[in-house]
């Protein structure tokens, strides 16, 4: 059943007046002086169901695995999706899976809830600080230590945390104080971790579109409401990447509803794979979209990415290193092409 929007609004502001004030007067964790091998049991909880907001945990479960060697973790989502990205974590064990859609099926929905106080853990981690599920969720589990949310600190208050390393950040405050800047390891990447079979087929398939895959330039013209740019802006653009990078192939990824903002002018992939995707995307040499779940999946699998934003991106742009973000909004279709040169041939 679908809840109309006006209810399911009023729905969510009640919510967050509720559950404002949970976990804010909660005394800090200080995980300093515990012994890491005694962290046997974690809970992560994200209650989404889309597919970036689970790939941008995925750093998250990384820190655990290292941190805690001898931890094995629960993981709380919507949907049916986060089984399938962390498919290849070993220390993953189990999902907790709440209903995407609540009233679709009531019963199920509820008693996850009513069945959360009864269980029990050493560390819960809440991954975003404005879910309201999610803080109420941790407040009800029982565990030994539980983070609400990612506070900022003198370290970070002059900076836009990405929001891949927000719950990561909250961790290591937890274990290390403010001292958490100090830590010289990285913030682990995105990583959806196919495995060398998955990889293998991939670049098989990719072949198998395109021939010879040392020059492919990837493509993902689709995106969710006003994310999702016109076709006359897309033909514009699929125009210049012809004409500026003649001696690259271009394939386009296609997204799950089959649609194409170029009217599949190009060479196209299609799968409902997730991995499949990810493999067939990680031997490219570049992949081009605008902020998306895919985008993200583009990151989880290594391929140098460069999302397409219209205002405000810093926490969402493709994070890591290689990767890049321009505002086409306020940028020119020339800056964008010297941004997608800096990947292909990185100096």
């Amino acid at each position: 059943m679908k809840v109309p929007k006006t209810i399911d609004r009023l729905r969510r502001n009640l919510f967050r007046s509720i559950t404002r004030q949970i976990g804010s007067k909660t005394k800090k964790q200080d995980l300093s002086n515990i012994d890491l091998n005694k962290i046997k049991k974690v809970l992560i909880i994200r209650p989404n169901h889309r597919l970036g907001n689970l790939l941008l945990t995925t750093p998250l479960v990384q820190e655990i695995t290292t941190t805690f060697p001898n931890a094995t973790i629960d993981f709380l989502a919507k949907g049916t999706l986060a089984p399938i990205v962390f498919k290849n974590y070993e220390n993953l064990t189990n999902f907790i899976l709440l209903h995407k859609r609540p009233f679709d099926n009531i019963l199920s929905y509820v008693s996850i809830w009513l069945n959360m106080p009864f269980q029990k853990y050493d560390l819960i981690i809440n991954t975003v600080k404005c879910s309201s599920s999610g803080k109420l969720l941790t407040k009800i589990t029982r565990a030994r230590y539980k983070i609400y949310e990612y506070k900022e600190d003198e370290n970070t208050t002059s900076q836009t945390i990405h929001h891949a390393k927000e719950a990561v950040i909250a961790m290591r405050t937890a274990l290390y104080g403010s001292g958490h800047a100090k830590v010289t390891r990285a913030v682990p990447m995105l990583d959806i971790k196919c495995s060398h079979k998955e990889l293998r087929k991939g670049k098989d398939i990719l072949e198998s579109l395109m021939g010879p895959t040392q020059n492919i330039i990837a493509i993902f013209t689709f995106a969710t409401g006003d994310k999702c740019y016109s076709k006359k802006w897309w033909a514009t653009f699929y125009q210049h990447l012809l004409i500026t990078f003649p001696d690259h192939q271009i394939v386009e990824i296609l997204p799950y509803e089959n649609v194409s903002q170029i009217d599949f002018r190009a060479t196209s992939f299609y799968s409902k794979d997730i991995n499949e995707m990810a493999s067939v995307m990680a031997s490219c040499k570049i992949f081009i979209s605008a902020d998306s779940g895919i985008m993200h999946l583009a990151c989880a699998s290594g391929v140098p990415t460069l999302g397409l934003f219209s205002g405000r991106m810093e926490q969402f742009r493709p994070y890591g290193k290689k990767n890049n973000a321009v505002d086409v909004s306020s940028t020119s279709m020339d800056y964008w092409t010297e941004k997608i040169k800096g990947i292909l041939s990185p100096t």
